[in-house]
């Protein structure tokens, strides 16, 4: 797994710049220089209102001439609420790595008036003041919240600390959101975009784990069952959709790993995924148009196939000669794509570094 991460962000390196290296090859890990550029892009949209996706249901007239920052004065820049919102999980991820970045104090502006008590309280009224807006962001935006709060939760900061508490109003809405909803989701959503539910899954049980809340945590293991158990021969032969950042069938393993021992898993990602499919999956997607809102999202999928390809890799026995060829899947999805985050095209740059920062993350 090091010799793969330190051959990938060696190759970032030298193609972004001749000078800076942004990755260190000894500790194999984001450099303060990486870590910095990369910082740069939600500095840049957090508090940037144009272009905006708000994705807002009016149900009220007078409600028609409210703007983004009125509607969600926390989480109102980089384009729609849920890239906003991973944007704030970056930036925390970052200074927690890197307490003495250049860009510290920025970051540290920038998140203090976004964590504002009244601000997040707002946004937590939102989800009740509208009648559909109990669908708002579902699952993908509701996931990437509780990332953000399990990453504030787990810091011992002082600043941190009271960040952490002033979200407690909006993550309560959005775990009790989760919990009166996932019951009654009787079918998962396989598409590879923002309402996949493999992807809100992980991110969910993840957080359940991390602040030990069982319950949610049961729940989540049972529904994740009843969706993928007993499946078989996903479909991944026909994988990409035009638009997609995320694999139906990679980000269901990667959640099945999490849910099953690794026996049990193994037995499963035996019936699950054909060699064929997974064979196509591990193809490098081809991004014609990067100044393309939609087909730039191909990048993203890059970057989510390989944070997959490494979490199964690593679920898989040593032997397993799937393990190798995913691992080198992984190690070519970043190396081509880490490079591109920074396009100079609003289009990616408003969200790909989280999914980079995010990919590199995982062990």
């Amino acid at each position: 797994m090091k010799k793969f991460t330190l051959l990938a962000l060696g190759l970032l390196s030298y193609q972004l710049s001749a000078q800076t290296v942004l990755f260190d090859s000894t500790a194999m890990k984001l450099t303060e220089a990486g870590a910095s550029h990369l910082a740069q892009l939600p500095l840049h949209c957090i508090t940037q209102v144009l272009p905006n996706k708000p994705n807002h249901t009016y149900e009220f007239e007078a409600d028609m001439s409210l703007t983004p920052q009125q509607l969600h004065p926390s989480f109102y820049g980089c384009l729609d609420w849920h890239s906003s919102v991973h944007g704030h999980w970056m930036l925390v991820r970052l200074l927690k790595m890197y307490p003495n970045l250049s860009e510290q104090k920025a970051i540290r502006e920038v998140l203090n008036t976004s964590f504002q008590a009244e601000k997040l309280q707002a946004e937590a009224a939102y989800f009740d003041k509208y009648k559909i807006a109990k669908g708002f962001e579902r699952t993908y935006g509701w996931a990437w919240l509780l990332k953000l709060d399990e990453e504030l939760q787990a810091w011992n900061d002082p600043q941190a600390k009271q960040w952490h508490q002033n979200l407690k109003p909006l993550t309560a809405k959005i775990l009790t959101l989760w919990k009166n909803f996932l019951p009654k989701q009787t079918y998962p959503n396989r598409t590879g975009v923002h309402p996949n539910t493999a992807f809100g899954l992980v991110f969910a049980l993840d957080y359940a784990r991390s602040v030990k809340d069982t319950e949610f945590e049961a729940l989540i293991i049972q529904r994740s069952k009843d969706y993928y158990l007993a499946n078989k021969n996903a479909p991944a032969i026909q994988e990409p959709d035009g638009t997609d950042f995320l694999s139906p069938s990679l980000e269901v393993c990667d959640l099945m790993r999490r849910v099953l021992s690794p026996k049990e898993f193994l037995t499963w990602f035996n019936q699950y995924m054909p060699a064929e499919g997974l064979d196509n999956v591990m193809k490098l997607p081809f991004v014609s148009d990067r100044t393309d809102y939609s087909i730039v999202h191909l990048d993203g999928l890059a970057l989510s196939r390989a944070w997959c390809m490494k979490g199964i890799a690593s679920a898989l026995p040593e032997k397993d000669k799937r393990r190798k060829k995913l691992l080198a899947s992984a190690q070519e999805h970043l190396s081509k794509t880490l490079p591109q985050v920074a396009g100079g095209n609003y289009g990616g740059e408003h969200w790909l570094a989280s999914f980079a920062v995010y990919a590199l993350s995982v062990d």
